[in-house]
């Protein structure tokens, strides 16, 4: 027996014929750059007063145990991608190990957030726009990302790798400026907490408080896992997919390590005093910058932030489109949104709808005072759930249909790793609970409906 035999070929013949097959013209390195940029490089910056102040200083700490813990995600991940090398992503696995319905459902879930991950992105650009320019608004600023970003999504996904190049790039050269200039401030200055404390806490070790934490830190890391759903343009083989997730998981790791870290030490404010001034903590890291370094880093973390966050986006929305292309492919979801264009080479319509419903999300958002705290309440959801989904599919793949004898990998690890996921789920927000059963009750509505449109088709042809 073959554990590592593909479920699906690759290029399967789909109805259609060529217009519904995606294009293999990445590499690794264009995995490794989507990948990255979903990510984004300096994600801690946004949420590392939260972090601090939830974790009483012990931030690196967060981001090490958040690091391990998605790991469990990431391994799960290049299983499934060695033996189901295609667009769907998580859709696709459990489609594969666990049925039709689950699959459907994986999908239907995993959707929500790569519609809703973008959009945030997209608001967080158009703050710092904003920030930055300030007589335009904010809305305005967050349109403007989507209609760029959504237009070198439709020129191919070649030119969108080039330009995403570009852009983590600069992201990583201001990353390291931050990190030179925060260790020279440290070297000549001195820090205003012990060197051990972003790993010891302030003012004694407390587990339970960094644990509350890592269920915040673990969103830094959603969106490793689209460059799964580039997997049918890839053009080695399928484990090289999966090594690519698992690098970047462990590169994003490394980054948010030393930035908190470096943060944390530089923080003139304590954890006790972010804790009792939630007001302080969104703007926490770029105070720290400003006040230890100066208003110049400020403001070139503030220009990498506002750029990153838009092609942040733009990776996003590219796995959101594969995703609608795969399922609709499959006849899970209009079979329109299941067409390649034959000029880009990119799924056209599913691009289109998932931007706009990205559209339509973001600048609602931006509009509103309360938009951005209403949004990113619910973006983690239904990830999360189709992660547990993935853990199943393996244990389902390889111990169930295949007898694998890899206990470890096969059932220990996956099942270690659904239990991660099921203990950041019940720490949700109860918005961000009740959002997702209802976004779930829909799909299984559409199941169920879909369903019975096939038993009455089944039963007209007898």
């Amino acid at each position: 027996m073959d554990s590592l035999r593909p479920a699906v070929e690759p290029d399967p013949p789909y109805p259609g014929g060529d217009d519904t097959r995606l294009r293999r013209t990445l590499g690794f390195r264009e995995l490794v750059v989507f990948g990255m940029l979903f990510i984004a490089p300096m994600a801690p910056v946004g949420i590392f007063g939260v972090l601090d102040a939830k974790s009483h200083g012990a931030v690196a700490t967060v981001y090490v145990v958040a690091t391990v813990a998605m790991a469990f995600t990431a391994l799960s991940y290049a299983w499934m991608l060695r033996v189901v090398p295609q667009a769907g992503s998580v859709y696709a696995y459990a489609r594969a190990g666990l049925g039709n319905g689950p699959g459907f459902v994986a999908g239907w879930m995993a959707m929500l957030d790569y519609l809703l991950i973008p959009a945030v992105a997209y608001v967080f650009s158009g703050i710092a726009m904003h920030s930055l320019v300030p007589s335009v608004d904010q809305w305005i600023w967050t349109a403007i990302a989507v209609v760029v970003t959504t237009a070198l999504n439709l020129s191919g996904v070649r030119l969108a790798a080039r330009v995403g190049t570009v852009v983590l790039l600069f992201e990583l050269v201001v990353l390291v400026v931050f990190v030179a200039a925060a260790t020279e401030a440290l070297v000549t200055g001195s820090p205003h907490r012990p060197l051990g404390s972003p790993f010891t806490g302030v003012g004694g070790f407390s587990l339970g408080a960094v644990m509350s934490a890592v269920s915040v830190a673990v969103l830094s890391f959603l969106g490793f896992d689209a460059i799964a759903s580039f997997a049918e343009e890839h053009a080695g083989p399928s484990a090289k997919v999966g090594k690519a997730v698992l690098f970047c998981l462990a590169l994003a790791g490394v980054l948010f390590i030393a930035q908190s870290y470096l943060a944390a030490l530089l923080e003139p404010d304590s954890p006790q005093y972010l804790a009792a001034n939630p007001g302080a903590q969104g703007s926490a890291f770029y105070d720290t910058v400003e006040s230890a370094i100066g208003h110049w880093l400020h403001l070139l973390v503030a220009v990498s932030k506002a750029i990153g966050a838009a092609f942040a986006a733009l990776a996003g929305q590219a796995a959101a489109g594969r995703l609608v292309f795969a399922m609709a492919r499959d006849g899970r979801l209009p079979r329109p949104l299941g067409k390649v264009d034959p000029r880009s080479g990119v799924p056209r319509a599913a691009l289109l709808i998932a931007a706009t419903i990205t559209l339509v999300a973001a600048v609602w958002s931006a509009s509103r005072s309360d938009g951005l705290d209403q949004l990113t309440s619910v973006v983690n959801v239904g990830a999360l759930t189709a992660f547990l989904l993935l853990h199943a599919s393996v244990i389902a793949w390889y111990m169930l249909r295949n007898d694998s004898r890899r206990w470890l990998v096969h059932l220990v690890l996956p099942l270690i790793g659904a239990g991660v996921i099921v203990w950041v789920l019940v720490a949700a927000t109860h918005t961000a609970q009740i959002v997702g059963a209802v976004w779930l009750a829909l799909g299984l509505g559409a199941l169920f409906a879909e369903r019975s449109r096939a038993r009455r088709g089944r039963a007209s042809r007898r």
